[in-house]
């Protein structure tokens, strides 16, 4: 039988992946749950269904590995599991739990977990957090039943459990979900050195001019590194609103100019996306000017935003900085931005790690 830590040993004798021992030392804890998973069901009348294994909670800096332990586990299943950004799982269980109100359910959260339970055996989640007091009010109920239904979970994040929904309104009502995660899954920090997706930008090029094949297929490149042909929409709610970022994954986001610029958006949807991400790619600039005035000022502000907050970024665009606003009103007032684009290529700029 094949175990995680024979599938890890595969990946680093090919050169898809550097040996790293805080890894290896996670691995029994991941290879505990899929070998207790993996043993046959003894079927009969009377036969007590097996206990479900402890869950994990893996937790560390970002870039340390853990994605990319959690696809190896997950790809091992012999189960069915769902694997789901924590975000966005919740973001569907906030949809579902509107949905049964609507409809006079009088408890909506049981029928919601019997769903989840019905159709998963693990659910494996990427970037467990809490930053909305919706979600800190609904996830100690919806765990509860999931997990007294068997529902193995597994899951990775960026903070300690204590550190969960941090000074957040009414936090003494959410202190339960994490004495509730602490008791029904391991809690392991991943402690590696080393940041292995800020040494895959180390020395790149994150600034494309002009807009062509090989920009494209350069940003192609170091995207799939960044998330192994992973990706979901990321919806952000920022007053009331919904904010859309059509290509996420792990902390890093994808979309057009057009996509951030050429919509009705304002400062405080790019403070919303600049305190969300660690890395933003923003494909074809166009020439600035006149013409496109209004989404001159969404791009000044949109750039000021993300590098208040260190957030990396990567460019393809129509000139070099200095040249894509050249005449017009607000010309003089680019070169701030121009400036800043200039800095942001730096090796070493941005606090976010990757």
């Amino acid at each position: 039988m094949t175990t995680l830590i024979d599938l890890y040993d595969e990946q680093v004798a090919e050169g898809r992946l550097l040996r790293d021992p805080a890894q290896e030392e996670a691995l029994p804890e991941l290879e505990r749950i899929r070998a207790a998973l993996a043993q046959p069901v003894k079927k009969g009348l009377f036969r007590k269904a097996p206990e479900p294994p402890r869950g994990l909670y893996l937790w560390g800096g970002v870039g340390r590995g853990k994605s990319m332990l959690m696809d190896l586990f997950v790809e091992s299943l012999a189960v069915p599991v769902r694997r789901v950004h924590f975000h966005a799982f919740m973001q569907e269980m906030q949809s579902e739990l509107h949905r049964l109100r609507g409809e006079g359910v009088e408890d909506p959260v049981k029928p919601m977990a019997k769903a989840v339970s019905d159709a998963v055996k693990v659910l494996a989640f990427d970037e467990m957090q809490i930053t909305d007091i919706a979600d800190a009010m609904l996830v100690g109920r919806l765990f509860e039943q999931l997990f007294a239904a068997g529902t193995v979970v597994v899951t990775t994040s960026n903070r300690v459990p204590d550190a969960l929904y941090k000074d957040g309104l009414n936090r003494q009502l959410f202190l339960p979900f994490i004495a509730l995660i602490k008791e029904r899954l391991t809690v392991r920090e991943l402690a590696s050195e080393r940041d292995h997706r800020q040494d895959r930008l180390k020395g790149a090029r994150v600034y494309f001019t002009p807009v062509d094949a090989a920009a494209r297929a350069e940003i192609n490149r170091v995207w799939q590194e960044l998330t192994h042909d992973r990706e979901e929409v990321l919806v952000l709610h920022v007053k009331g609103r919904k904010v859309e970022l059509p290509r996420y994954w792990n902390g890093v986001a994808r979309a057009s100019f057009y996509d951030l610029c050429g919509q009705p958006l304002g400062p405080a949807d790019y403070l919303a996306m600049a305190d969300a991400l660690r890395l933003l790619v923003i494909e074809n600039i166009p020439r600035l000017g006149r013409s496109n005035f209004n989404e001159a000022k969404r791009f000044v502000t949109l750039i000021d935003a993300l590098y208040e907050a260190k957030v990396k970024l990567i460019a393809s665009a129509v000139d070099v900085p200095e040249s894509l606003y050249i005449e017009g009103p607000g010309a003089f007032e680019f070169e701030r931005t121009a400036s800043r684009l200039q800095e942001m290529q730096g090796a070493d700029w941005g606090h976010h790690p990757l």
